[in-house]
């Protein structure tokens, strides 16, 4: 593999680094909510500059006037879960200098990110949900068809990499699934999503599987356990010890976990198990 490599790549190393090490100290959720909005961003930048020069990052060759690339500068959004650095990438020796019309879209476009980077995970993003992300005020999209369907490839590889994981790698000691609104796009109203986080026996804190539900009820419920239940674990799970309410009924129906478990209604919204 080349020495250098796009920035979106290095931010793929390290979500890929991250879904797999955990977090020991500090807030995972947060870690991964801004890697993923790097992603994104990065992508598209890539995207609008291959098109400019006219060639991919590993192609060679290119028509006079059209420039080249010229490595990277770090741009950085603000957000609600602190600033998100990204890469920038330069083009030098055009006839004309080269701006860049998604970078100048992203400002006051960063909640609307955190919600498209939650949906990348949660169940993948589709071309309408890239294109809608990079609009400018009048709505005119930033990236041609070929971009948006370029970026939306790359970001789904993402999706089917974390989705397909093999969570035996994982030695979970202790397991929280919880149901969480989340307003996957925007404008529209909030919607439930289910996050399941082990515990590791050293500590480490890593993000199991994440999927949206028409609603927190025992059939939405049910279908995450089953998505999870096909895939190979380290770990053997109990009755839960925490309560709530489409969680624990869904636990408990023999078609989640292939047994039955026990559970009583409370106000909390968050199933545990624990070795």
């Amino acid at each position: 593999m080349p020495t250098r490599i796009p920035t979106s790549e290095r931010t793929s190393q390290k979500l890929k680094e991250l879904l797999s090490q955990g977090v020991a100290d500090g807030d995972a959720r947060t870690e991964l909510l801004k890697l993923a909005v790097r992603k994104i961003v990065e992508e598209a930048l890539e995207a609008e500059v291959a098109e400019a020069v006219g060639r991919g990052y590993y192609d060679s060759g290119a028509a006079p006037g059209a420039g080249y690339r010229n490595g990277y500068r770090r741009g950085r959004l603000r957000s609600a879960e602190g600033a998100i650095e990204y890469g920038v990438p330069q083009v030098a020796d055009r006839a004309e200098p080269f701006v860049s019309r998604v970078r100048a879209g992203l400002a006051g476009r960063t909640a609307e990110l955190e919600h498209l980077a939650v949906e990348m995970y949660a169940r993948g993003l589709s071309t309408r949900d890239v294109e809608a992300a990079f609009r400018d005020a009048s709505g005119a999209s930033l990236l041609s068809r070929t971009a948006v369907s370029q970026v939306t490839e790359r970001l789904w590889q993402e999706y089917e990499a974390f989705a397909a994981r093999d969570l035996s790698e994982f030695a979970v000691a202790y397991f929280f699934v919880d149901g969480v609104a989340e307003r996957l796009h925007a404008g529209l109203p909030r919607e439930a999503v289910l996050c399941a986080w082990g515990i590791t026996e050293d500590g480490r804190r890593v993000l199991l599987h994440l999927a949206p539900g028409t609603k927190e009820d025992t059939a939405s419920c049910t279908a995450f356990f089953e998505d999870l239940k096909r895939r190979p674990w380290q770990s053997r799970l109990e009755p839960p010890v925490g309560q709530g309410r489409g969680i624990p009924d869904a636990v408990a129906d023999r078609n989640a976990f292939g047994r039955s478990a026990s559970a009583t209604p409370a106000a909390a919204s968050t199933a545990m198990w624990s070795r």
